[in-house]
C-alpha cells in the first residue's frame, strides 16, 4: 500500500500503524517498571548534590533507544521522495500578439497612457496561458517581429515590459503588423492559431493592405481578434516633441477604422472589440482568454527515490551513542530517584 503526502511517499505504509503500538508499549513498561534499588538514608541532605545534569541525563538515556526503534519502523515503511513529471500530450494554442507602437499609443485617455496599460494587461494575459506558445510583433510605420513562438513565458513577459514607442518610424501600418503576426504562425502545427491585433488608429502606412493580410491569415487557418483602443470623443494625444524631447499634447478626436477592424475579424472567424478604458480592455482580454480554451491532456510520471537508509543509519548511531554513554560518562552503579 503506497501512501503519499505531497512529494513524500511510504511504499509499505501499513508499517506506520505499528508506531502508536510501539509508543504505547514504551509508556506501559515505563509506568509499571519496578522501582530501582537505592540506599536508605535518614535525610536527603547528603545526596542533594548528586542530582546534577549527569543524573538527569541518565534518566533520558533509554529514550535514545526508543527513538532508534521508531526510526527503524519508519525505515521499514520505505519512505521515498516522489518526483513527478507532467507530460503535456496536446499542443495547446499558438498565439501571436501584434501591438501598435505608433505615437498615438501615448495618448492619456488611459492612465498613464494607452501603451503602458496595454503592456500591463498583455502580461497578465500571458500569465493566464501557461500551456500555450506565444510570439510578439510590433508595428508603427513598419512592422517588426520581436519574439518568435516560444513556451518561455519569462522571455515573453520581459519583451512586453521593454516595449517603447519610438523604436519604429511613426505611422500605423496595420496590414504589415498583421502580416508579421501571420508570418509567426504560418508554420505552426497547433490545434488552434490566434492573432491578437491591438491598434488605436487607422491604417495610414505600409505597403500591405490590411484586408490582404487578413486573407493571408484566413488561408493559414488563423483566427484574428482585433482590439481597438481609445475613448469615445477626444483624447489628450501627442502632437509633437520639443527639441529637448518633451511631448506636446493636444486634444484630438479618437479615430479608429472600426468597419475595417470588424471586416478583418469576420474574415478570419474572429471578433472585434472596442476598449474605451482600462476596465473594458481587461474584460476583453478575459473574454479572449475564455473563448480560446483547449483541453490539455497530461500524463503524470512518478519516480520514487528511497530514503530508508537515512533512518536506519540514524537509528544505529543513536543506539551506539546510548551504549557509549551508558558505559562511559553516564555509567553509574545506582540510579537515585
Amino acid at each position: 500500500m503506497m501512501w503519499e503526502i505531497g512529494s513524500v511517499g511510504f511504499k509499505q505504509a501499513w508499517v506506520l500503524l505499528l508506531l502508536p503500538l510501539l509508543w504505547y508499549l514504551i509508556y506501559f513498561f515505563q509506568t509499571r517498571k519496578a522501582k530501582p534499588s537505592g540506599i536508605y538514608l535518614p535525610t536527603l541532605f547528603s545526596v542533594l548534590k548528586t542530582h546534577n545534569i549527569k543524573t538527569r541525563l541518565i534518566r533520558l538515556l533509554p529514550w535514545l533507544k526508543y527513538i532508534a526503534l521508531s526510526l527503524f519502523l519508519i525505515a521499514l515503511a520505505r519512505p521515498q521522495k516522489i518526483n513527478k513529471e507532467e507530460v503535456i500530450n496536446s499542443s495547446g494554442i499558438d498565439i501571436s500578439m501584434v501591438i501598435d507602437l505608433s505615437s498615438s499609443m501615448l495618448a492619456r485617455d488611459f492612465k498613464p497612457n494607452r501603451l503602458e496599460v496595454t503592456k500591463q494587461l498583455a502580461q497578465e494575459f500571458v500569465k493566464e496561458r501557461p500551456n500555450d506558445r506565444i510570439s510578439i510583433s510590433i508595428f508603427g510605420g513598419t512592422a517588426l517581429g520581436q519574439c518568435p513562438l516560444t513556451s518561455d513565458h519569462r522571455m515573453v513577459l520581459d519583451i512586453l515590459q521593454s516595449l517603447e514607442q519610438g523604436v519604429l518610424d511613426d505611422g500605423t501600418a496595420i496590414g504589415m503588423g498583421l502580416a508579421s503576426g501571420v508570418n509567426m504562425l504560418k508554420d505552426s502545427k497547433a490545434r488552434s492559431k490566434v492573432i491578437i491585433l491591438l491598434t488605436d488608429g487607422e491604417n495610414n502606412a505600409g505597403y500591405i493592405d490590411p484586408l490582404t493580410a487578413a486573407k493571408l491569415a484566413e488561408g493559414y487557418g488563423i483566427k484574428v481578434y482585433v482590439i481597438g483602443v481609445g475613448t469615445e470623443g477626444q483624447a489628450e494625444t501627442p502632437l509633437s516633441r520639443t527639441p529637448s524631447g518633451q511631448i506636446i499634447y493636444v486634444y484630438q478626436p479618437v479615430t479608429i477604422d472600426e468597419p475595417l477592424m470588424t471586416e478583418i475579424a469576420n474574415l478570419t472567424n474572429g471578433q472585434y472589440f472596442r476598449a474605451t478604458d482600462e476596465s473594458s480592455l481587461q474584460k476583453i482580454y478575459n473574454r479572449i482568454n475564455t473563448l480560446e480554451k483547449t483541453k490539455i491532456e497530461k500524463t503524470v510520471l512518478k519516480k520514487g527515490v528511497d530514503y530508508f537508509r537515512i533512518f536506519v543509519v540514524t537509528g544505529l548511531l543513536l543506539i551506539l551513542l546510548e551504549i557509549l554513554l551508558k558505559n562511559t560518562w553516564l555509567r553509574t552503579p545506582v540510579l537515585i530517584e
